[in-house]
This record gives C-alpha cells, sequence and structure tokens, in this order.
C-alpha cells in the first residue's frame, strides 16, 4: 500500500541542482506485517511503513532502500527479525520486479 509520495527532487532543483534531477521518496507499507514486528518490537512503528527511493538522473534511475531487518536488529528480537527478513524480502523482490 502507497501512503505517502514525495517529490524531494524538488529542494534539489530549487537549489540550483540539475534540471533533470528527479528524486521521489514512497513511504509503502503493509499494516499487518507491521503489527506483527510490533508486537515483539514496539519501536518498528518508527520504521514502517518502509521508505524506497527512487533516483532519476543523467546515469539511469537507482532504487534504494533501508533493510528493516537492519533497522530492527539492535533490538535483539528473533521473532520482530523474522517478519523484518520476510518483509524485505518482499520489498526486494517488489524493486526487483520494477527495475525489470
Amino acid at each position: 500500500m502507497e501512503f505517502l509520495r514525495l517529490d524531494a527532487g524538488v529542494a534539489v532543483r530549487a537549489e540550483g541542482g540539475p534540471e533533470g534531477s528527479r528524486i521521489l521518496r514512497l513511504l509503502v507499507g503493509n499494516p499487518l506485517i507491521m503489527s506483527q514486528m510490533a508486537r515483539h518490537v514496539p519501536d518498528a512503528a518508527a520504521y514502517a511503513p518502509v521508505t524506497i527511493l527512487v533516483v532519476e538522473g543523467s546515469d539511469g534511475v537507482r532504487l534504494s532502500y533501508d533493510t528493516m531487518a537492519s533497522l530492527l536488529s539492535s533490538y535483539g528480537s528473533q521473532e520482530a527479525s523474522k517478519v523484518a527478513e520476510d518483509l524485505d524480502a518482499k520489498v526486494e523482490g517488489l524493486m526487483t520486479a520494477a527495475a525489470s
């Protein structure tokens, strides 16, 4: 589910960056998956929905994403980490499909 779409490229262009700078920040997620993580680590709600960054430059388009597993690793919850790893696989699959 897409929660929010932010055109971060506006700020780059406003500061005199390249006219073609396109940076899009997408906040996406599934409330059910977030609640499964937050049951074990309430702070997981601070990281969900996840952010996917789409950057279009002269060298092509890049997608980036901070993995949920890396964000939750310091909490030491195996249960939350398992849900986060499954979520990361889904997001990475979505990004791979979008890039194809």
